[in-house]
């Protein structure tokens, strides 16, 4: 999913917690998350396709 290994599954799970709880605890935390190469190239997308005039104030240059 282009996550580092453990970004879910290396977090420790709370005292009490059966591995069936643990389980459904890290899919839950993944949801229906968006993927960080997905998100990269949702940017690039949508950066293409935005006004210059746009582009510069949402990145804080001059007009």
């Amino acid at each position: 999913m282009g996550v580092p290994r453990g970004h879910v599954t290396g977090v420790p799970a709370p005292a009490g917690m059966t591995a069936p709880g643990v389980r459904n605890a890290q899919l839950k935390a993944l949801g229906n998350g968006v993927v960080p190469p997905q998100a990269a190239a949702a940017l690039r997308h949508l950066l293409t396709r935005m006004p210059e005039s746009a582009l510069r104030r949402l990145l804080g240059l001059a007009a």
